[in-house]
């Protein structure tokens, strides 16, 4: 008989045990191995079996083992010894504490997944895996930061393949209690309870998770609850299940219900209320709409000044190059909602207007998620030098008439959190060697450290674990008794290749696939072989990414191949702490410049793997030609089948006539060449590829800024926001009739010479702005065949020199201290305090 319901039943500990409760819930246990250890510690069997998660190992392990562990004094000191390290790391002052005023007082950060750990399953992929682990770094820099997402009761969906290679999809319902959560309660102990009024005379409610991410807390908002409707209750079912209507549910919970969850969080905590709003991706976009209904309806601001002031602290974060990965929805389906009383004091068309594609090459009945969330943030970023690029040229409509290179999207490089990604051997490996686990402070070239054996034993280690890990998955995955040849699958002394991800087509799962008889030569060579082990899901919704994973399987199952490529179902966090370290190669093969970062090979990185990929996302600005190989791109191919033919064969190339002589080379039977890659791989890479890397980036270069600006508009009842929105509807309003009516320039030839000083002269129509409105500016630099300024620039902005003629002179110079055909432009662009970029209101007038 199925039960009705299910939850956990959790023991009574012992005062001497005590601490353990408080050691199970907070998830720093999942990247401290002497907190993990400990727990393992209890029965090493059992953790196992409950996915290492330390609240199911309380929940299931029994009285009677937990009473002969407090009887345990060892064991009783090592649990006291953790929760004062605990303590420590809570309490103690960190990076960001050390840090000069003035920084923002906290952060909320919104994302639709956290990838914290397997048993944690609220992750999909990297968007996922990127938000769990700037939560961690957050953590360890003490940086004052509150995540806030959705607890999906089914998280993303559980992964197998049938005997025709087919995906299939299952989701078991999880217990949040037994995960580890607790809910977010009033003082009087009655569940939190968030409230969003739909069309249609219904409500949605959302009760509060709350997990403990080392010193941030995770609000986790979810549908489940006795106030709502049947259907409402499926709001938060899975993560990325269904479209429409159900999508917008969820996206509208988590932007307006999250921050009412941030709001009562703050209120019953005592937090200070966030100066600081991170929307990582467009999902989350609506939550600058209720900030801006607040300021609206509590303190009585206009629209264009609520605007001002909410775009002020705001930082959006784009993670796609694809439009496809963009959430659009109808334009009258949003309208319905935002039409409402959804969120008070808003005008419903203007708020609307925020987020449609009403630009050249935009559909103007398509809501967008990543319009409102760039239009709602001044401080914007990709997550690679080249996403920056793409994202600047993707949505650079928004900013007519501005050269995509000006268009006000910076970007900070994603990286990893290293603690959870590093294997434990290799962190025992560094503290023999170095004193220390420390990733990011080691010079792993130094062999008087770290000696080639103690190195190469490391990585032959983590290669077994691995092996043993794929046989144990294909056993498992067996419809029937394991066949013999899965015990005999893989061989850690064979060049093993890893490539795991989410399988969308633009990945190329297949590529490899492109010549199965060389792949097979390549894999069945007799005296040096290659391996290939393979993950990942495809969306339930995904036929043409299934089809992938399908052509894969049934290829990896013939039986001349089986023992030397293997995919291995349900791929997660779990697989993954396996599979990285314990390949020799981390393969990426997206479709150039699809991918935006791509972080699955900066973890294996750390890890003493070599990347082999295509120069896109990360790779494209870190490969340096000793960390790895680059797989080159047939940008000049006529076609989508020429390009994956030439990179295939390129790939090809790589593997036998690089990897696999470098790999199989041996002195004393290590490969000290292939070493030599791996020492300053772990080195140079281990220097920036890390989370905390990227959340100082934030910090510094976004975080702050926004904060500054925040409290500067915020000031003496908004009287900051309300001159700068007065000088944006200005400026707006006059901009049509700004123009430059005429440039003179003295002591300019066509046999100019290098250290000549030119003047300029700048008469220009400024339609009742003042001169302090604007910024003149004298643009120069290399040009062209076209007569086009290209590469670096230099501005100079002129100053005014008075009226003439109803108009207002500008004029300056400019030494000429470089060679070659040059030129200048002159240009108009808004000058004030508050703007983060001169083009950021996309207002230009440029001399003709």
């Amino acid at each position: 008989m199925k039960a009705l319901r299910t939850f956990t039943v959790r023991p009574v500990l012992s005062p001497a045990l005590a601490p353990l409760d408080r050691l199970a819930t907070n998830w720093r246990w999942s990247w401290s191995r002497a907190t993990s250890s400990l727990f393992a510690s209890m029965d090493h069997d059992l953790w196992a079996r409950v996915d290492e998660n330390p609240s199911r190992l309380l929940g299931t392990i029994g009285q009677a083992r937990l009473d002969e562990l407090a009887s345990d004094e060892g064991f009783v000191a090592r649990v006291r010894a953790e929760d004062e390290r605990l303590e420590a790391y809570l309490t103690g002052e960190r990076w960001f504490q050390g840090l000069a005023d003035p920084k923002p007082a906290h952060i909320a950060y919104f994302s639709p997944e956290f990838g914290v750990d397997g048993s944690l399953p609220q992750y999909s992929g990297g968007l996922g895996i990127l938000a769990g682990d700037h939560l961690k770094s957050a953590s360890d820099l003490g940086v004052p930061l509150t995540g806030v997402g959705l607890f999906y009761r089914a998280g993303y969906f559980r992964q197998s393949i049938g005997d025709d290679g087919w995906q299939h999809e299952s989701y078991p319902v999880l217990d949040p209690y037994g995960l580890g959560l607790r809910q977010l309660q009033e003082p009087d102990g009655s569940p939190v309870e968030i409230s969003l009024e739909l069309p249609a005379g219904r409500t949605l409610f959302a009760r509060v998770w709350v997990a403990d991410i080392g010193r941030v807390p995770l609000l986790l908002l979810d549908a489940e609850t006795p106030s709502n409707s049947e259907d409402l209750r499926r709001v938060t079912d899975r993560l990325y299940g269904g479209g429409g209507e159900h999508r917008l549910h969820q996206e509208l919970l988590l932007g307006i219900g999250g921050v009412r969850a941030v709001r009562a969080w703050c209120r019953i905590t005592g937090r200070p209320e966030p100066d600081v709003f991170h929307t990582n991706e467009g999902h989350a976009g609506f939550q600058g709409l209720e900030r801006m209904s607040e300021f609206i309806a509590r303190d009585g601001l206009s629209f264009e000044v609520a605007l001002a002031q909410v775009r002020a602290s705001t930082v959006f974060t784009t993670h796609t190059p694809v439009p496809a990965g963009i959430d659009r929805f109808p334009r009258t389906l949003v309208a319905d909602y935002l039409s409402g009383g959804l969120l008070a004091g808003i005008d419903g068309t203007r708020a609307l207007a925020l987020g449609l594609e009403d630009y050249d090459g935009g559909d103007p009945h398509v809501f967008n998620m990543a319009v409102l969330g760039l239009h709602l943030g001044q401080h914007a970023n990709g997550v690679s030098l080249l996403h920056g690029a793409v994202s600047r040229g993707m949505f650079g409509a928004l900013w007519p008439g501005i050269d995509s290179d000006e268009v006000p999207i910076t970007s900070i490089t994603n990286g990893v959190h290293a603690p959870t990604w590093v294997h434990p051997s290799l962190k025992a490996l560094s503290e023999r060697g170095f004193g220390d686990a420390l990733t990011a402070d080691h010079d792993w070239r130094d062999r008087a450290a770290v000696p080639d054996g103690e190195l190469w034993g490391v990585r032959v280690e983590m290669k077994q674990e691995l092996v043993a890990e794929a046989r144990r998955r294909l056993g498992a995955a067996a419809s029937s008794s394991p066949a013999a040849w899965t015990a005999k699958v893989l061989d850690p002394e064979v060049l093993t290749i890893g490539f795991a991800r989410r399988v969308p087509t633009y990945k190329r799962l297949t590529l490899m696939l492109r010549d199965p008889e060389r792949l097979t030569r390549l894999l069945t060579d007799p005296d040096r072989p290659v391996q290939i082990v393979i993950g990942g899901k495809s969306h339930p919704a995904d036929d043409s990414g299934k089809t992938l994973i399908q052509q894969l399987v049934r290829f990896s199952r013939d039986p001349k191949v089986r023992e030397r490529i293997v995919f291995l179902p349900d791929y997660d966090i779990t697989l993954a702490k396996k599979l990285y370290p314990g390949c020799d190669v981390w393969l990426n093969t997206p479709v150039r410049p699809l991918e935006a970062s791509g972080t699955s090979g900066m973890k294996a990185a750390l890890n003493g793997s070599l990347n082999l990929s295509i120069l896109d996302g990360w790779w494209d600005e870190w490969y340096d030609g000793r960390n790895g190989w680059a797989i080159p791109t047939a940008d000049t191919a006529a076609n989508d089948d020429e390009r994956d033919d030439a990179e295939a064969s390129a790939l090809y190339d790589l593997i036998e006539h690089q990897l696999v002589p470098t790999f199989y080379e041996r002195e004393g039977g290590i490969p000290v060449g292939w070493l030599e890659r791996v020492r300053h791989t772990m080195t140079d890479l281990g220097r920036k590829a890390t989370s905390d890397r990227m959340v100082r980036d934030y910090v510094t270069r976004l975080y702050a800024p926004a904060s500054a600006n925040e409290h500067a508009l915020s000031a003496d009842g908004f009287a900051g926001a309300r001159e700068f929105a007065a000088f944006l509807t200005r400026v707006r309003d006059a901009w049509p009739r700004v123009s430059v009516r005429a440039v003179d320039a003295t002591a300019v030839s066509a046999q100019a010479r290098a250290g000549d000083r030119i003047s300029v002269r700048a008469i220009v129509d400024l339609d009742g702005l003042t001169p302090d409105d604007v910024s003149v500016q004298l643009i120069s630099g290399a040009i062209d065949a076209d007569g086009t300024l290209a590469g670096e620039r230099t501005t100079i902005a002129l100053s005014d020199a008075g009226e003439e003629d109803s108009a207002t002179v500008f004029e300056g110079s400019l030494a000429l201290d470089a060679t070659g055909p040059f030129g200048y432009a002159v240009r108009v662009v808004p000058r004030h305090d508050r703007l983060v970029s001169a083009v950021e209101l996309g207002l230009v007038a440029v001399a003709t």
